[in-house]
Parts: C-alpha cells; structure tokens; sequence
C-alpha cells in the first residue's frame, strides 16, 4: 500500500500535533487539575499527569475540521461530547448516570447516522449495548502504561490494511483515513505513556478512542470493507480480559460495579513487576494470532464467524485459568 505525499504529511501533522499537546499536558497537568494521584485502583506509584487523550482528541478533530466531510464532523462532534464529559470526570467527577447518557446517545447518533443492520428495535439495542459496552471496557483496559495506546493503535493499523486488502481503492476515502490518521495521533501520546509513563491518557483520550473505534467498525461494514467478526478478533484480548475479569468478580460475589485492580493485565503487571513486558504480551498476541486470524475471516467471509469463535475460545480458557487458578482471589 502506497500512501501520496499529502497523505503522508496529514500523519506526521496528526502525531506531531498530538505530541506537542501532550507535551503541554505534561509541563501544566498540576496547574489545571491533571495530576492523578496512585489509589487503591491505580498501577502507578508517583503522581503522574493525566488527560494526555487531549493531544490526540484535538489532533484528530482539527484534521477533521480541515479536511473532513460533513458526515464526519457530525459524528467526530458526538465523539467531542464523550471527550468533554472524560475531561470533566479527569479533573472533577461524573456521576455514572451522567456519563452513560452521553455515551449512549452519542452511539445512538453513529448508529442512526450510519445503518448497518436491518431496521428493528432489536438490532438497534444490540447495537446501542454493543457500542456502551465497548466504550466503557476499553476504558478499564486503560490502567497500565502503553497498553490502551498500543491497543487502539493495533486495531486501527490492522484494520486500515484489511480494509486496503478487501478493496485497494478505500485509501482515496475520508472514512479510511480516519483510521491511520487516529493511530497517528495515538502514536504520539503514546511516546509519552510507554512505559515509565510520564503521562496517562485519562477517560478523555480512552472513551474518546473507543468511540472513534466503534464508528470506524460502523463505517467500514457499510463500506463493504470489514465484518462483524473481524472487528470481533481485533478486538479480542480486550474484550476477553474486561468480560472474564466481570464474569469471576460475579461469580465470587464481588461487587462488579466499584474500581478494582483484578484484570488479567493488572494482576500480570504487579506479578512482574512492571508493565513493559504485559504490553509486549498483549501486542504479540494481537500480531501473531489474532491479525492472522482477521486475515482468514477476510479471505473466507462466510466462515468469519467460526474463525472468530476459533480466536476467543482458546482465550476465555486461558482467561479463566488464569483468573480462577493462578491468581489469588482477593
């Protein structure tokens, strides 16, 4: 895949913008209330500056602005509402009904705005849960340094390239564009975030992300690029880690609802004592298995959801033998 010049620039712009916002984030975060504090959830033991998501909310949103079309500034503003609301929770607090409307109706918006399944109540709630659920579980995967970046990057790569594979010609759309743009300015928060993390990306830059990502999903199965089930293995280790953690905290009587430290790549974390080599972990498993994988379900479409099965079932097991019989039930 060759990308021209102009598009080459648009990326470098995305990350230097986001670099230098970040930087801002970093050298003011005490001063406007950006500083958090380690507690009995965080995996962090000095205060560090947090709202780093700024640089990459605003980068993708100027881009937008200048050379986007309508339709995506419509929902890239729905996706601005999310990042207000994570900013506010950032420096103050949101209560949790609060945040749930907006994130709800800002899914509802790419829903309507972009028709993807038949028309039913059924299949708009499916998707309008589907669309909450994944904007607040890419939120708890966000607790170690690098791995909600390297995640979002990962998803939004992989997925620009199977999309260039089912169609070569989807470079020249602005809704393709949306995703290595995005993975750009990602990529320069996140030369902050990596471990030792001198900045976090805070609910404004997590729930930001995965709504980008939940619309990028939507646009790219209307486009006829992508499935379903590919977006499903891409997304996989997040979505195994948040559904087994939820699941064994039910099933152990904890109360699933209050902050916690029990996900598998916490639990990992304080193991080893560091967080680079959970962060290789996860992204070796996204690029060994699970992108071969997407591949496959791209290749063979009217098997895609067997592949899918394929990648998750091996992973639930080693999920829940890892929540269940390695690590002590606190």
């Amino acid at each position: 895949m060759l990308l021209d010049v102009a598009m080459l620039l648009t990326l470098l712009l995305a990350f230097a913008v986001s670099w230098l916002l970040c930087a801002g984030v970093v050298y003011m975060g005490g001063g406007i209330g950006l500083v958090q504090a380690p507690n009995h959830r965080s995996s962090h033991s000095h205060p560090t500056p947090q709202g780093g998501g700024i640089g990459i909310v605003l980068s993708v949103l100027g881009l937008a602005w200048a050379f986007g079309s309508g339709q995506v500034l419509s929902l890239l503003v729905a996706a601005l509402f999310i990042a207000v609301v994570g900013l506010w929770d950032d420096i103050f607090h949101v209560p949790v009904a609060m945040r749930l409307l907006v994130q709800t109706a800002a899914c509802l918006m790419a829903i309507i705005a972009i028709p993807v399944l038949p028309d039913g109540v059924v299949n708009l709630f499916i998707l309008l849960i589907a669309g909450v659920w994944w904007i607040n579980l890419f939120n708890f995967m966000d607790g170690i340094d690098g791995l909600a970046g390297s995640q979002a990057v990962f998803m939004l790569i992989a997925a620009a390239a199977l999309a260039v594979m089912a169609q070569p010609s989807s470079t020249a759309d602005i809704y393709w564009q949306l995703l290595p743009v995005t993975a750009a300015a990602t990529l320069g928060f996140l030369i902050w975030n990596l471990p030792r993390a001198r900045l976090f990306m805070g609910d404004v830059g997590s729930t930001f992300l995965a709504f980008v990502l939940f619309v990028a999903c939507l646009l790219s199965l209307r486009a006829g690029w992508l499935n379903f089930p590919i977006w499903l293995i891409l997304a996989a280790v997040f979505v195994t880690d948040a559904t087994v953690t939820l699941l064994v905290r039910i099933a152990r009587g904890k109360r699933w609802t209050e902050a916690h430290r029990s996900h598998i790549y916490q639990r990992l974390a304080v193991m080893w004592k560091g967080h680079g080599r959970v962060d290789v972990i996860f992204m070796t498993m996204n690029g060994v298995f699970l992108f071969p994988l997407a591949v496959l379900a791209l290749l063979l479409p009217d098997r895609s959801w067997l592949i899918a099965l394929a990648a998750y079932c091996p992973m639930f097991i080693l999920a829940f033998i890892l929540q269940m019989k390695v690590f002590p039930n606190d």
